[in-house]
């Protein structure tokens, strides 16, 4: 019987190990997707891991003795390649409560809401893209890096004609203004309304590459428009711009699912009609 109980406890405290072993392994993989340290990190891992089998089945003593006696500078230049994103992911932790995150997203909807629709009625041109969980660090590098609180006069600023910072996009990740001044990739999809220029066709080549939700206030007409997984949503109101942005930020499913199958939420306009895509890098052009 005592052996019994033993066994028993080795099976649950192994599969305990193994749940906490596979969340940490995700955590850190979704930490490093889309950033630079991505590459390294798996360069790192694949050398590390074939040491250790080379040393396992050739019987390699002696490189098996200097890899255990090496594994604290190992540690130490991890957090030394990593720093910048080991901070970040601190940072995050930081900032996110247990219960307080949609309050945090109505506050969100609210300034970008009140910022486009300022916007809008002084024909000045925006684009303003909201990170979900596809992560858009490659995008943010082409910009300048901001870290500030997102407000509706913060963003209204930024836009402001002849600023530094006017040209190209915004990019808002966790609850906070990333980058400004971004280049977004461009797509070269059949756009049938030629009034839609270089903004336009930079969200909607953001939103085919991420799930990132992107606002567009066109500079010529002043409409509002919404870019969401390959579909641009136009001429939005300002209280359809907030129900859209709540839905799809606050993981509204019905709408979700209805606007990635072709059919809008009652009351919006009627999206693009998908087309064969082909995308290519905003480096080199700018977003007017």
């Amino acid at each position: 019987m005592q052996i019994l109980n033993v066994h028993e406890w080795l099976t649950a405290s192994g599969a305990v190990e193994i749940l906490v072993l596979a969340m940490f392994a995700y955590y850190v993989l979704s930490l490093f997707r889309g950033t630079r340290g991505a590459p390294i990190l798996t360069g790192f891992v694949l050398v590390f891991v074939v040491s250790i089998v080379l040393t396992r089945v050739f019987h390699l003593d002696t490189l098996s003795w200097l890899l255990s006696r090496f594994s604290v500078y190992l540690a130490v230049a991890v957090l030394v390649i990593f720093q910048p994103e080991i901070r970040q992911a601190l940072a995050d932790l930081g900032r996110k409560h247990l219960f307080g995150g949609a309050g945090k997203r109505l506050t969100l909807v609210d300034h970008v809401t009140k910022s486009a629709t300022h916007m809008s009625a002084r024909r000045i041109g925006a684009l303003i893209a909201i990170e979900q969980t596809v992560g858009t660090r490659a995008i943010q590098d082409t910009g300048i890096r901001l870290d500030c609180i997102v407000s509706s006069e913060a963003i209204t600023t930024i836009f402001f004609p002849y600023t530094p910072l006017h040209d190209g996009g915004i990019i808002i990740a966790g609850e906070r203004i990333a980058a400004a001044g971004c280049m977004f990739p461009l797509t070269e999809r059949d756009v049938p309304d030629k009034s839609h220029g270089a903004r336009h066709r930079a969200a909607l080549g953001l939103s085919d590459e991420s799930d990132a939700v992107i606002v567009v206030v066109s500079e010529e007409t002043g409409a509002i428009s919404i870019a969401h997984r390959g579909r641009l949503q136009r001429d939005l109101s300002a209280d359809q711009l907030r129900r859209q942005l709540s839905d799809l930020l606050a993981g509204g499913e019905k709408n979700a699912t209805a606007a990635a199958a072709g059919t809008p939420p009652p009351g919006s306009p009627a999206p693009l009609a998908p087309a064969t895509l082909k995308t290519r890098s905003a480096g080199r052009e700018t977003v007017s």
